[in-house]
């Protein structure tokens, strides 16, 4: 099975703010933050609705953002610049580049914070981090598939520090081709699972985890925030933006992270933090995935969307609701699903409706799915 690997240090942004009180207050709070953004004009589309930080807000470049909550993950897990360490940052395709130049006529250009690669370098520097450097653009899977694949660096023992990184900033760019997707709720509100969810909505997000070998962390002292116990990765290929009508990606990669954390039954995850992106396609498949998975167990199984509250954060989703499910783990409280209205028979599950819930969970399962039928899982253990 290889080395057991551990979280020792994160940082996390959201539209709520900095740090874990941030999120127990926004997320946990069920507090959805969806309002009309002026980051640039939302005129010609269909809702000007985002959660995004508003103007006059302390705005940060992606760079700047994720070496921020770098530094912050290190700070917690009690390490320094110089070390030796993996850094694997998801973030945005190259296509970024083209619009960069086409706005700015290639004037005043950051390639740090246009072309992936250079990103996942520069922020290695910032941080002062030694050692491979990894960037990964599938989509809403990217951060999470970061992590994966850090967990196998290691698993394997070619790696013994990784720091795992994810951005997103509500842009023009994006948005407007998830607007002309007609993906975007256009009354304002997010409502994954239920019978009347018309779409998600763009959120900021960026956050970073510090991932050790368990053997690496004890022999400083260390003390582990959670235990990644199992994770996997798998493509159905189905569509190039639909999901598998019945989740056959998603199950893959949820009994691939069973499998590994012992548990091919998922008979120990107490809850599961969900893509959940309340459209129509999404939320169904993923159902099916789960009941796939779970068997009889799924319908009492807490499953929870915390994309109510903060929009989707797309290359961000992944790390972000990592952080989140970890949290829910060491303060024993399941986020909701919030903005819940009515249950849909097809997506039949328990969803922590509108407010959180106390629950002594040790394990939970968190998953992502992309465009192109991407999928990862990760399974959490409590300390």
């Amino acid at each position: 099975m290889g080395a057991e690997v551990v979280v020792t240090g994160f940082g996390v942004r959201t539209v709520f703010g900095a740090g874990a009180p941030a999120l127990r207050h926004g997320v946990f709070g069920g507090r959805p933050a969806f309002a009309p953004t002026s980051r640039f004009d939302t005129g010609p589309y269909r809702t000007p609705m985002a959660a995004a930080a508003p103007d006059g807000a302390d705005r940060l470049s992606l760079r700047q953002a994720l070496k921020n909550c770098g530094a912050e993950a290190l700070d917690m897990a009690g390490l320094r610049a110089g070390i030796e360490a993996a850094v694997l940052v998801g973030a945005a395709g190259d296509y970024t580049t083209v619009t960069h130049f086409w706005r700015s006529g290639g004037d005043g250009v950051s390639y740090a914070d246009a072309v992936p690669a250079v990103l996942a370098e520069a922020v290695a520097g910032d941080l002062g981090l030694r050692g491979p450097r990894f960037a990964f653009t599938n989509a809403c899977v990217a951060s999470s598939a970061a992590i994966v694949h850090a967990c196998r660096l290691i698993a394997s023992g070619r790696s013994e520090v990784a720091v795992c990184a994810g951005g997103y900033l509500v842009e023009e760019e994006v948005f407007a081709k998830f607007d002309s997707g007609r993906a975007l709720a256009r009354d304002g509100a997010v409502r994954p699972f239920s019978a009347d969810r018309s779409g998600l909505l763009l959120g900021d997000g960026v956050a970073a985890i510090v991932l050790e070998s368990a053997g690496h962390a004890r022999s400083r002292g260390a003390r582990p925030l959670s235990t990644v116990a199992g994770w996997g990765a798998a493509s159905d290929a189905y569509h190039i933006a639909q999901p598998h009508p019945d989740g056959a990606g998603l199950a893959a990669a949820a009994r691939q992270a069973l499998r590994r954390a012992g548990d091919p039954a998922g008979a120990t995850i107490d809850y599961v933090n969900a893509h959940g992106t309340g459209t129509r396609h999404n939320d169904v498949a993923e159902t099916r995935g789960l009941r796939s998975v779970f068997g009889e167990r799924a319908g009492s199984v807490p499953v929870s969307s915390t994309k109510s509250t903060t929009g989707h954060l797309l290359e961000a989703a992944g790390v972000v609701e990592f952080v989140i499910t970890m949290l829910a783990l060491a303060d024993g409280v399941l986020p909701p699903t919030a903005g819940y209205t009515r249950p849909d028979p097809e997506c039949d599950l328990d969803c922590v409706p509108h407010v959180a819930r106390p629950a002594d969970a040790r394990r939970a399962l968190t998953i992502n799915a992309a465009f192109g039928g991407a999928n990862t899982a990760l399974v959490l253990e409590r300390p």
